[in-house]
């Protein structure tokens, strides 16, 4: 039996329960009203799997029933579900973990139908918070529906909470220069999404960019002013401009009150007590207009006053702060100055990860999350196996070095080309590790998020879809690279080095590679379940865009060794073939967002290749 994340004692017995017509799911007295959602997501994974109808209601428990029930003398993470001949008996120590409960159950009627396995659980998890963290910003700003999937996902794997990156792609009600070409979420919609969590047991938290990264809003006619470097607005749009630029002018004191605002009008759209500030890669801090304050207090001083005032701010608010630890590591002397509730978010990405950071902030007393990644960006299918590694290596030393929480992060870079679903085995990785130590080794696991996430009976589809990054040669960050550099004017012989970064001697048999992924997923397909194999054609797109971009990068090294192949309009055709179906894909679950400028790429070297 499959189980994830495992449990931390589970004990399988002899014998089954058979639903049937006259089953129930009896809510206790003790239950609150929140408890008809997890009754709800019961019933139909019963009728799906099952094929029965199993009716919810409250009263009195009877042979063969599904019993939900709360137990205050229970922990508040802790539950226990025990199936034996006289029915289920699912008891929390709180809504939240009689709903954690009800997960356990639906990944076993997953797996059983209607004929229940008798086991006893005792579980609960060994990290208090467990989050997701989702790039909505640049590039990929899905609707609300596609993030209600995504909840439920949470849900389905115990995870606790969310935060959705914003920097420019919320509607502030005064800042429509800000928004104006984009298509945000409104507060509408964020409302919704936060009962939405809420009712599954899942925290979201707001989280906005409010010291480096706030591009579109320093690009504004009304606030570019308040940019680090002058002349911001005059700067064509850059994927790559928008990473690496754009911190606020801490001298002037309308940057802050600017911020402020925005902290105070999106705060209230949630629930949660605590906010997330951002205050990463501040890199031009100290470089441009508060050069001279920079120059009398020191970057590391001007840094801490700045994010301290909105600490405070954010406390006198009622709101505990969360920021990314990065520029603070640097500094790590100051610390003590900040307030003690503050939340450190220390992130890092790598396979071999160092752990210098963590011990770092541990030695300070910061409290701290660890925040892996599922390795999406920059990529069309997420480097699964990189991810793995990191996950698992992060969470280990956030219980090495007694970290509150586990934020497992999904940035955009480049317009966040990977579709959602290929993120879904890195969510199921973080879940899994930060849940307990007991983790499966990686292809053990792959084949248990086969099954069970992807109704794959052959539990090889996440080990396919594993094979298909390294495939790639001419890399969407080389293309977007090579393209801006050269509307830029950069000297051909720098854009060359960039381009000779990988060998593109390569193309042919990556491509072959493709081809046989191709006929692998194929059949992997015919032991799914019909109603998953959306996954199928979301990979058959991203194999055949890696494809045609692996041709494009050959043409160009032939041309660069003054060659002149004449394929050139038949690879640029396939580019556009391919820009349509992607689209297609793009708008099925996320708004507008970045497809404009992420087309644009595939039309200029489409329009390259004609000439």
């Amino acid at each position: 039996m499959i189980l994830l994340p495992l449990p931390r004692q589970m004990e399988e017995k002899e014998g089954t329960l058979m639903l049937g017509m006259g089953t129930m799911i009896v809510m206790d007295a003790s239950c609150p009203h929140g408890a008809r959602v997890y009754a709800g997501q019961l019933k139909e994974e019963i009728a799906r799997w099952a094929g029965l109808t199993a009716e919810i209601g409250r009263g009195t428990f009877r042979r063969g029933d599904i019993l939900l029930k709360v137990d205050a003398s229970l922990e508040e993470q802790h539950y226990t579900l025990n199936i034996d001949g006289e029915g289920a008996f699912l008891c929390g120590g709180s809504l939240t973990a009689l709903g954690w409960a009800v997960q356990t159950l639906r990944q076993i009627v997953r797996q059983s139908a209607g004929l229940l396995p008798w086991v006893a659980i005792d579980d609960e998890p060994d990290m208090k918070n467990r989050g997701f963290y989702h790039d909505a910003t640049r590039g990929r700003i899905q609707t609300l529906d596609n993030m209600k999937k995504l909840v439920d996902t949470l849900s389905f794997y115990k995870m606790n909470q969310l935060q959705l990156y914003v920097e420019h792609t919320y509607l502030f009600r005064d800042l429509t220069e800000l928004w104006r070409d984009e298509t945000p979420m409104t507060a509408e919609e964020v409302l919704e999404l936060d009962q939405y969590c809420y009712e599954r047991g899942v925290e979201l938290v707001p989280s906005i960019a409010t010291f480096g990264h706030l591009y579109k809003l320093l690009k504004t006619r009304s606030y570019e002013h308040l940019c680090e470097l002058p002349d911001s607005a005059a700067e064509p749009f850059g994927f790559r401009a928008r990473m690496q630029h754009h911190t606020v002018n801490v001298s002037n004191p309308d940057a802050m009150a600017l911020v402020k605002d925005m902290i105070v009008e999106y705060m209230q759209l949630f629930r949660t007590n605590q906010f997330n500030i951002c205050a990463d890669e501040t890199f031009d801090l100290g470089k441009g207009r508060s050069q001279e304050l920079a120059k009398e207090k020191g970057t590391g001083r001007i840094y801490m006053e700045y994010i301290k005032e909105l600490f405070d701010f954010l406390l006198e608010k009622g709101k505990r702060p969360m920021f990314w630890g990065d520029i603070i590591c640097g500094h790590p002397e100051l610390y003590s100055q900040l307030p003690k509730e503050v939340i450190c978010l220390n992130w890092g990405y790598g396979d071999n990860q160092p752990e210098r950071e963590t011990e770092i902030l541990h030695s300070v007393g910061a409290t701290q999350y660890l925040c892996p990644g599922v390795r999406g960006w920059n990529t069309w299918v997420n480097m699964i196996r990189g991810g793995y590694r990191n996950i698992t290596l992060m969470c280990g030393y956030a219980r090495k070095h007694q970290a509150v929480g586990m934020l497992n992060t999904d940035w955009g870079d480049f317009g966040h080309i990977n579709q959602p679903i290929f993120s879904i085995p890195g969510i199921i990785y973080g879940a899994v590790c930060s849940w307990g130590e007991k983790v499966p080794e990686f292809e053990e696991l792959n084949r248990q998020i086969s099954i069970l996430e992807f109704g794959d009976a052959s539990g090889e589809l996440v080990s396919c879809l594993d094979k298909m990054n390294s495939t790639s040669v001419f890399s969407w960050h080389n293309a977007v690279t090579i393209r801006e550099w050269a509307m830029q004017g950069m000297e051909k012989q720098k854009i060359q080095e960039e381009f000779n970064r990988e060998d593109m001697s390569r193309v042919p048999e990556q491509n072959s590679r493709i081809d046989e992924i191709e006929a692998e997923l194929r059949r992997i397909s015919r032991s799914m379940d019909s109603t998953q194999r959306r996954i199928v054609e979301c990979a058959h797109v991203a194999l055949q865009v890696t494809k045609v971009w692996n041709r494009t990068g050959a043409y160009l090294a032939e041309l660069q060794k003054g060659n002149h192949p004449e394929n050139g309009p038949e690879i640029a055709s396939e580019l556009e073939r391919c820009l349509h179906y992607y689209q297609n894909l793009w708008r099925e679950n996320s708004k507008e967002g970045d497809i404009v400028e992420i087309s644009k790429v595939f039309c200029w070297y489409a329009d390259a290749l004609r000439k």
